[in-house]
């Protein structure tokens, strides 16, 4: 499978929001990855349910909803009101996890399970079977623009070991310091989707960027 590409919208010109969601439409891009944070979770705040709203009218592309809060549960009838593609948590914010995953599935939309960067991959052996996606934050959620956390690769590559140990389909998307360089060692590790905020954005030609990342082997 040729990986998905997904801009993260949280390193977008928020006064230019329409116009850098329209790059994405024509781009080469396959989701748009929107980061929801509390202020609780991680030490920031970005953007809630009203912007997601209004992306519906206007994005074409599946949205990958992440959830940088405390209890997500409580949100799912939320997100999939925003005709939102993926809802994403982190394993770390759900008690009742597998319940959590449940209740996405209910609501329509595909399921993801979120690692941080300290939190060991095998974590996840008695849920990996229940999502679509897990994701590994290759920096520590809040911020956009942080150096790229080495060890990524190597969970990657542990991940990677453990789904096709187990058959499964599920995708390994990671969030953080993605570039040309980190993109394709992520990728020789098995990775399957990158999220890429900064770099994209901060581009010249973000949409260009966006074509080499899908390009990348």
């Amino acid at each position: 499978m040729k990986q998905l590409i997904a801009p993260s919208l949280l390193a977008a010109d928020f006064m230019n929001l329409q116009r850098d969601v329209e790059m994405i439409n024509q781009s080469e891009a396959d989701w748009l990855h929107l980061d929801i944070m509390d202020g609780v979770f991680v030490p920031n705040i970005s953007f809630g349910f009203p912007i997601l709203k209004g992306l519906k009218k206007i994005c074409r592309k599946p949205m990958d909803v992440h959830l940088m809060i405390v209890e997500p549960h409580k949100f799912i009838r939320e997100v999939a009101e925003t005709g939102a593609y993926l809802m994403n948590v982190h394993y770390e914010a759900c008690t009742h996890l597998h319940r959590t995953i449940a209740g996405i599935h209910e609501a329509g939309m595909k399921a993801g399970v979120t690692l941080n960067p300290h939190s060991p991959v095998s974590l996840l052996e008695d849920i990996v079977q229940d999502v679509e996606v897990v994701m590994l934050m290759s920096v520590n959620p809040g911020y956009g623009g942080q150096k790229f956390i080495e060890h990524t690769v190597e969970k990657t590559r542990q991940l990677r070991e453990m789904i096709d140990r187990k058959g499964l389909n599920t995708l390994i998307e990671i969030d953080g310091g993605v570039n040309f360089e980190t993109g394709k060692r992520l990728l020789d590790a098995g990775a399957d989707v990158l999220v890429a905020g900064s770099f994209v954005f901060s581009a010249a030609d973000p949409a260009s960027v966006i074509k080499e990342l899908k390009a990348l082997k």
